[in-house]
């Protein structure tokens, strides 16, 4: 039986945001099955702070500092005719270190996480190899393009992604997408698809943490009057940033004509100048980072998900739902989650009449958004497991169902 060598874009501990999430458990499954070797970028001296939890997880790692300014990366991506995603995480030394630890050990498989890391599969590599792609990034660069941003630019990156994302699924045995509705989009893009084997891996969500028996209200928001909405995120995360300013400047105004007290609290790590230049607005709360999440979600009455943009599973919605909060969100950050609209969450096209409408039943009767939360809880826990979901990385990287390494 032969190791797995795992790279992945972000340390991925602690998993304290989306794409961490996702790769913390990733490599958790990957290594009940066999040993494992850890390659990662650090993008700051806390998250080098991670390599105490890979060295107790992993057979070896290797945390690439990640310093390359964004310019440069854009210099050398434009001089070398590549997207800047992939020269922005280009490093020598990670790429010798790949090399080096596929010639001294044993590795049989390389499972690697987030398209900007494919580049460090050796062409000449024999065994097996699992992509994770996640979302199809091309088409979210795209999306930025048709809506007037850095046209030129974005439309440059979604293509020669598009290029890459396409050439990573020729070369994997398996190219993981989180939701049938990413890997529909991904086949959809490719020029080639013959040859290609596309699986969907979704994502979980830790129910026993996102427990609302066991967290109590923020003491600040439960002594307030409210209502309260509560958004979550990577506040320096574009599509984050524009939906929390959406709410901020088209739907709280009329959220407060309705009821003045309403308050919209912000949560999560590095907002933007754009964002904190709304803190204290009438009705705005902007947190920035904060120790734990789910006293703030325990206090929201509405938990809010107006992405205009999103791509995959949004962890926030799962996270929310578990927490038996009901949710609103638009039909972009609902993809990927077979729930119930009107059951488990509350659907709405991103108009502040619309959203109104959704949130306004909710508010009126708290029997309903006990109701909702219950039954957006149970769906979770049913549908969304971490062991469930991850269930099909054994076959993936080549291993029969009791942990024994394919010989195939």
């Amino acid at each position: 039986m032969g190791d797995i060598l795992f790279l992945a874009h972000r340390v991925p501990f602690p998993p304290d945001r989306g794409d961490r999430i996702r790769s913390h458990h990733l490599l958790k499954a990957l290594a009940l099955l066999a040993p494992v070797h850890v390659g990662c970028f650090a993008e700051s001296g806390a998250d080098g702070a991670g390599g105490a939890a890979l060295a107790e997880l992993a057979a070896s790692h290797f945390i690439a500092p990640r310093t390359k300014p964004l310019p440069l990366a854009g210099v050398e991506a434009v001089l070398g005719g590549k997207p800047v995603s992939l020269t922005a995480f280009h490093s020598r030394t990670l790429e010798r270190w790949v090399r080096q630890t596929i010639a001294d050990q044993d590795i049989s498989a390389i499972v690697v996480f987030s398209g900007q890391m494919g580049q460090y599969v050796p062409a000449d590599f024999k065994g097996r190899v699992a992509i994770d792609l996640c979302d199809v990034d091309s088409a979210k660069f795209a999306s930025y393009a048709a809506a007037g941003e850095r046209t030129w630019l974005n439309n440059r990156e979604a293509r020669l992604l598009a290029a890459e994302e396409e050439r990573l699924g020729q070369r994997a045995d398996a190219t993981l997408l989180i939701s049938e509705a990413e890997a529909a989009l991904y086949r959809s893009r490719l020029t080639a698809p013959t040859g290609i084997n596309v699986q969907v891996i979704g994502n979980g969500i830790d129910a026993d943490a996102f427990d609302p028996a066991k967290v109590g209200r923020h003491a600040l928001l439960a002594g307030l009057p409210g209502p309260h909405f509560v958004f979550t995120g990577q506040m320096d995360y574009r599509p984050n940033e524009q939906a929390a300013l959406w709410v901020i400047d088209a739907l709280m105004p009329k959220l407060r004509a309705l009821y003045p007290d309403a308050l919209f609290h912000v949560v999560g790590r590095n907002p933007t100048a754009r964002l904190m230049a709304q803190h204290g607005l009438p009705g705005v709360q902007v947190w920035g980072e904060v120790p734990d999440v789910r006293p703030f979600l325990a206090a929201a009455d509405v938990v809010l998900a107006p992405l205009l943009i999103a791509r995959g599973v949004q962890n926030k919605v799962l996270e929310a739902m578990a927490m038996a909060r009901p949710v609103v969100l638009t039909p972009d950050a609902a993809t990927g989650i077979a729930a119930q609209d009107g059951e488990h969450w509350q659907v709405s096209e991103p108009d502040p009449a619309a959203m109104c409408a959704r949130i306004a039943p909710l508010l009126a009767e708290p029997e309903a958004r006990i109701r909702m939360g219950a039954a957006a809880r149970r769906f979770v826990i049913e549908q969304h497991s971490w062991d469930a979901m991850l269930a099909p990385l054994t076959a993936l990287v080549g291993m029969d169902s009791k942990g024994v390494r394919d010989a195939a």
